[in-house]
């Protein structure tokens, strides 16, 4: 059984979209795709630096096109299972057949746009907390008044709220945990997204979606969600909801999952799932040289749908 995952903000790189611009239509692609996201995407997969690509208005809908600019490039049909990490949902949820590559993009790009604008409203923060007892990592999230933003597994969780708050956090970590403070404009995934999740919950509503094609799992739970407008609510409510992809990992097991493809820029989820679930493969797709093996997990672990998935960019 194969899943394909689509990456979140921070796994981006200078230059990643650089040999894709090689394709055919794939830069005119991502021109087009310029115009809904408010953001040149050309431009930013290929030229701009480490810095200007942190910018979340920046950061979100590029992740989001690169996603679906490699998976373009795959024979998907006999894929299993979607699931992205954050804004990478937004992808997925595209790939499974609930939204247009286009509103993908669209929102990826109010998304970014909102949440930026959310963090220039107080300072805020996030740091990784890397070991540790779960249980006593959540109390002490808890106790500096901050938020478990992401639940990553593998011993891995971010927390996120103000910066005072995380200066209380990183004089007193948990045991054997160690913390890394992230480069990152403010708390996502927590109340103080509120303004940015009423934005898109604006936007969102005029959005047209289709019952998913494949499974597709949430953020919100990891559980399977084969209903178009409730995935199209999950993905709002993510904005201020914690990511817990340690759920949607404990679903890809429970579902007897034996290879992921990463899409680009890849690397991060892939970390994860490997860690986490033992015997699996995984092919990281962050070059047109990685199609070739991807394509192979494809032919060995996936299996033909009951329907045929829907091209990405064929709704409107």
């Amino acid at each position: 059984m194969l899943a394909v995952l689509a990456p979140g903000q921070g796994s981006q790189k200078p230059g990643f979209l650089t040999p894709w611009l090689a394709l055919p239509g794939a830069e005119a692609r991502l021109r087009w795709w310029s115009v809904l996201a408010g953001v040149d995407l050309v431009h930013l997969g290929a030229e701009a630096d480490a810095e200007e690509i942190r910018d979340t208005a920046k950061t979100q809908p590029l992740l989001v096109a690169a996603a679906l600019l490699t998976a373009e490039q795959l024979p998907l049909d006999n894929a299993n299972i979607f699931a992205g990490h954050s804004v990478g949902e937004l992808a997925a949820s595209a790939l499974a057949g609930v939204l247009s590559a286009e509103a993908a993009v669209t929102l990826a790009g109010v998304r970014g746009r909102e949440m930026a604008a959310a963090c220039a409203l107080e300072p805020t923060g996030m740091s990784a907390i890397l070991g540790g007892d779960p249980d006593e990592v959540l109390a002490v999230i808890e106790a500096a008044g901050l938020h478990p933003a992401n639940r990553n597994g593998a011993g891995q969780v971010v927390a996120a709220g103000s910066l005072t708050g995380l200066e209380k956090l990183a004089a007193a970590p948990p045991a054997r945990a160690r913390i890394i403070s992230l480069q990152v404009a403010g708390a996502f995934h927590t109340p103080f997204m509120a303004p940015a999740e009423e934005a898109l919950a604006t936007i969102a509503a005029g959005v047209s979606t289709s019952a998913p094609t494949r499974p597709l799992l949430s953020n919100l739970d990891g559980t399977v969600v084969d209903h178009g407008p409730d995935m199209l609510q999950r993905l709002v409510q993510q904005v201020t909801a914690p990511v817990r992809w340690d759920l949607c990992m404990a679903a890809l097991a429970d579902r007897g999952v034996t290879a992921v493809i990463e899409l680009a820029p890849a690397g991060t989820l892939a970390g994860l799932v490997k860690r986490t679930i033992k015997g699996i493969e995984i092919a990281s797709v962050n070059t047109p040289d990685d199609l070739a093996a991807a394509r192979d997990l494809i032919a060995r672990h996936g299996s033909a749908p009951d329907q045929p998935l829907a091209r990405i960019g064929d709704q409107l």
